[in-house]
């Protein structure tokens, strides 16, 4: 049985600069607007990435800007102008909303490409994304958007990555919040702290048979960030924020062990352990028949992952100046909003 995974592909890009003296924004943009044969998607594009932030979103295919090893398809062009739409809502107006437009011209990538069809690397797992050296980030699989049943998954976090309609934020919106955690890492490190807590636990070669719900008994917020460090930095920042107060308590519940004592049918006291509160049916399914009760026995992914979030929390505080629970408030409210919005236009 396949299954769809994460590979988020961090390449190196050397970027030549003339000046490294003064890192204030630069009013004058690095993208040079051409007006000749502009549509209105191109104009909008100009108003509302290039001109105000530097950054350039192409939506046309050009093989300059993908790795010509993999076939694949342009994105279509009205699910191009959705996506666009969708990424100014979701990611540039909330961090404008947050820290403002200087923070984000500032910290934000350079470029994105849009492609239609899935990317497969070398294993056959589907590329959830790229992001190469924090410049560009390459967005995949837009044309199967439907854009008739949009679909922002807050609240489930272990619903099937497969499942249609796509979850937007799984596929799409996640992707931006990890893809920039890294660029503001690389700028401004976090507290050696962190890499201790799961020090000699991450799985380097392995990650990618560590499923999720197995991954929080662990200590890890999902399968990929088990791979190491700095991965799993940036999953517990871009998890935290897309997801609810709701879906947060039921991935920990995951790293909570419970022991339950009861009777079987044929009145024999029995112990079972449970990863997660069980439910009725997990209990009839292990032979209770009757039980006393369940007692929390260990606690220790939670505890784990929660001490990873409050590193996470005051390296955004104490570095940027970013309050986590202002951001994450904005960002699962525009979200959400997604859904309600027309996307078939640019108003």
């Amino acid at each position: 049985m396949k299954h769809i995974t994460m590979s988020l592909v961090a390449l190196l890009m050397s970027v030549a600069f003339v000046s490294c003296d003064n890192d204030d924004p630069n009013s004058e943009s690095i993208f040079k607007t051409e007006t000749k044969n502009e549509t209105e998607f191109d104009k909008w594009l100009n108003t509302n990435f290039v001109e105000p932030y530097n950054i350039k979103l192409y939506y046309l295919y050009n093989d300059k800007l993908t790795d010509n090893y993999y076939n694949v398809v342009p994105a279509t062009i009205t699910n191009s102008k959705a996506m666009a739409k969708m990424i100014k809502h979701v990611w540039l107006d909330a961090y404008v909303e947050a820290c403002g437009a200087d923070f984000l011209k500032a910290n934000a990538f350079r470029v994105f490409q849009f492609i239609g069809s899935p990317e497969y690397n070398g294993k056959g797992e589907i590329v959830l994304g790229t992001a190469e050296g924090g410049v560009q980030v390459t967005l995949f699989r837009l044309n199967e958007l439907d854009l008739n049943n949009i679909y922002v998954n807050q609240d489930e976090p272990f619903r099937a990555h497969a499942k249609l309609p796509l979850d937007l934020n799984y596929w799409y919106f996640h992707t931006m919040h990890h893809e920039f955690c890294h660029i503001l890492t690389q700028k401004k490190y976090y507290s050696t702290d962190f890499q201790t807590i799961s020090a000699g636990k991450y799985h380097s070669t392995d990650w990618i048979n560590v499923d999720d719900e197995d991954a929080v008994k662990e200590g890890f917020v999902t399968g990929y960030a088990s791979g190491e460090y700095n991965e799993d930095f940036a999953e517990v920042y871009a998890n935290y924020v897309t997801s609810s107060d709701e879906s947060w308590k039921a991935r920990l519940d995951k790293g909570i062990e419970y022991t339950v004592t009861g009777l079987n049918a044929k009145g024999e006291t029995i112990q079972v352990a449970f990863w997660g509160k069980p439910t009725n049916a997990q209990l009839a399914g292990a032979g209770f028949a009757s039980i006393k009760g369940a007692k929390i026995t260990s606690r220790e992914g939670a505890n784990i992952i929660n001490a990873k979030l409050e590193i996470v929390r005051s390296y955004l505080q104490d570095s940027w100046g970013i309050d986590l629970e202002k951001l994450r408030a904005i960002v699962l409210r525009r979200s959400a909003e997604v859904m309600n919005m027309d996307l078939t236009t640019l108003n």
